[in-house]
């Protein structure tokens, strides 16, 4: 479905940057976006995420102990934040 919005400039220009480092498209993001808003927080096992996003824009686990990250695992978790 295609809508119109008015956004801040420096808003569209910072999610336009994220994008551009994702290599994804300014709509990805704004759907991501509205997912992350509206769905449930039960259902995104709390608020507290197990990653972070670098300067770059990458994902990477945060770390809790000595516990060992597969990249199916990191793979898994972009899947289910649809980064």
């Amino acid at each position: 479905m295609k809508t119109t919005m008015d956004i801040e400039d420096s808003l569209l220009i910072a999610a336009k940057a994220v994008a551009a480092k994702r290599r994804t498209t300014l709509k990805a993001i704004v759907e991501h976006a509205l997912r992350r808003e509206i769905e449930p927080e039960s259902s995104r096992g709390g608020s507290e995420r197990c990653y972070e996003v670098n300067e770059q824009g990458m994902p990477y686990l945060k770390r809790s102990g000595n516990q060992k990250v597969t990249s199916a695992q990191i793979r898994e978790l972009m899947d289910e934040e649809r980064i």
